[in-house]
C-alpha cells in the first residue's frame, strides 16, 4: 500500500506483575520525537548501541521505512516505549527486521513496550507486508505470534539457538521466503 499514514491508536497493555492496566497511545514517530526515543534507548539499555543502531537505520534509505517506527506515549506525552521495523530480505525476498525496541525504565513491565510492538505489526500488516524477523527473548516474542524461524526453513547469518530466532507471518495466505537473512548493513552482520 503506497501512501498509507498510519494512524494512532489507543492500546491497554499491561503485566502480570502489574496491577492495573495502563492506557498508552501509540503512533508512528515524528521528528519532534527523535531526541526522546534516543534517550529512551539509552535509559534502557547499558550502551549507547541501541541508540546508536537506531540513527544509522533512520539514515539508510534501503532499511529504513518512517511508518515502521513507532512509540507509545506516557500520559505526560512523553515518549515512554519504541519499536521498530526495518527493512531485510531473506535471500531475494523482502521482509522486516524488528528491532531494537525500547521502553524507559519507569515505564517498564506495564505494557508500553508491548503497546508499541503490537502497534508497529499492525502497521507493516496494512501495507501489505508478510514477514517479520525478530532475534530476542524466547519467552517474551511468543505472545505477539513469533515463532522459531526454523520452522519456515530461515536462518540467521551467524550462529545463534534456534529458539532466540523468530518469524512472524502476518498474512498466511502470501507464501513465506525461506533461506538466509540479509540484515541491514548498520547491523554489521
Amino acid at each position: 500500500m503506497t501512501g498509507h499514514i498510519p494512524r494512532p491508536q489507543a492500546s491497554t497493555e499491561t503485566d502480570s506483575n502489574t496491577p492495573m492496566a495502563t492506557s498508552w497511545i501509540t503512533r508512528p514517530e515524528t521528528a519532534a520525537d527523535l531526541a526522546q526515543i534516543r534517550e529512551a534507548n539509552l535509559a534502557a539499555f547499558p550502551t549507547s548501541h541501541e541508540a546508536d543502531l537506531v540513527e544509522a537505520l533512520r539514515a539508510d534509505r534501503q532499511a529504513w521505512i518512517p511508518s515502521l517506527s513507532w512509540v507509545t506515549e506516557a500520559p505526560d506525552g512523553s515518549i515512554a516505549g519504541f519499536a521498530l521495523l526495518t527493512r531485510c530480505h531473506v535471500d531475494g525476498s523482502a521482509a522486516l527486521t524488528l528491532g531494537p525496541c525500547a521502553v524507559r525504565p519507569e515505564h517498564q513491565r506495564r505494557g508500553a513496550g508491548s503497546a508499541a510492538i503490537r502497534a508497529a505489526l499492525d502497521a507493516a500488516r496494512e501495507q501489505g507486508e508478510n514477514l517479520v524477523l525478530v532475534l530476542g527473548h524466547a519467552d517474551y516474542y511468543p505472545r505477539f505470534g513469533f515463532t522459531p524461524a526454523s520452522g519456515h526453513s530461515i536462518r540467521p547469518p551467524f550462529d545463534v539457538e534456534d529458539k532466540y530466532m523468530m518469524a512472524l507471518v502476518l498474512d498466511p495466505a502470501v507464501p513465506v521466503p525461506s533461506g538466509t537473512i540479509r540484515y541491514p548493513a548498520a547491523f554489521g552482520v
